[in-house]
């Protein structure tokens, strides 16, 4: 997204931009602390409002707040676009987007009733307290956390197939097992059973009658349990290996082989043989 000054900005529109859309100076961070205290107060008075009991009380503060709060925002959208040389790409961004669709429900409910709840949308701004904070030591672990995600992609896919396999048997089992007025109408329907049984959910809404049904459905449930921390080992396993990675040379040391080094050691832990071979060894 590119968010760039016209050519020759100065002033007032110069520093609006960096309170706006920066965030490494005092006024920048309490604009967007400010925004995001407006944004969770919206939001609240959005969610209160669906509470008969409070909008049969507060239903006209609800309705005051709430314009109060779409005219803000709508200033604030303005004085962003304001700040822009190309305002376009800004609103075709993901947080451009999110925007302009926080306030357009509040001005269509003029026009089509039921828009007013689309307002919820508002929430999604908080994601700019990432700009705020500026966490980037924690850039760093999400993206180990992707890399081992995708190293384990395969051994995911595969459990997830595996696991369809075991629930589509156990629901045909069942669908001819039990008879329709125990709810199983149909195959699809024994699968969300199924499903239901293996997580140890248990709605409660399909149950089966037969004591041969009741036993299959012991075994489905042990199953659930047994299986349900194969994927949380997998992608674990992943995550040390990446971090493993992103923490330790794979070059072994050339004195003893040992290849379990910090990317930023000098000397090798084991038996001290110095290891940056661009540079000599100190005296």
């Amino acid at each position: 997204m590119s968010t760039h000054l016209a050519p020759g900005a100065e002033g007032v529109r110069t520093r609006l931009f960096h309170i706006i859309f920066e965030s490494d100076t005092l006024g920048a961070k309490a604009f967007d602390l400010a925004l995001i205290v407006a944004i969770l107060m919206s939001v609240a008075v959005i969610m209160l409002g669906t509470v008969e009991a409070y909008a049969a009380h507060y239903g006209h503060i609800f309705f005051y707040l709430e314009w109060a709060f779409t005219l803000l925002f709508s200033i604030e959208l303005v004085v962003r676009i304001y700040c822009l040389e190309r305002p376009y790409l800004y609103l075709k961004s993901f947080y451009g987007l999110v925007d302009l669709i926080a306030i357009l429900p509040t001005w269509l409910v003029l026009l089509v009733p039921g828009a007013h709840a689309l307002v919820i949308v508002r929430l999604l701004r908080v994601l700019r307290i990432f700009r705020i904070l500026r966490l980037m030591e924690f850039v760093g672990e999400g993206r180990l956390l992707l890399d081992a995600l995708k190293r384990s992609l395969r051994q995911i896919l595969l459990f997830f197939s595996s696991i369809l396999m075991v629930v589509t048997l156990f629901a045909a089992l069942m669908y001819t097992i039990e008879s329709p007025e125990s709810g199983f109408t149909s195959i699809p329907i024994s699968i969300y059973w199924a499903i239901v049984s293996m997580t140890t959910v248990g709605y409660g809404d399909i149950v089966p009658a037969t004591p041969l049904g009741k036993a299959i459905t012991v075994v489905l449930m042990l199953i659930g349990y047994s299986i349900i921390a194969v994927p949380t080992g997998v992608f674990s396993a992943q995550v040390i290996r990446s971090i493993r990675q992103d923490r330790y040379s794979e070059e072994a040391c050339p004195g003893c082989g040992h290849d379990r080094h910090e990317k930023r050691a000098r000397y090798c832990l084991r038996c001290g043989t110095w290891l940056d071979e661009e540079s000599e060894a100190p005296t």
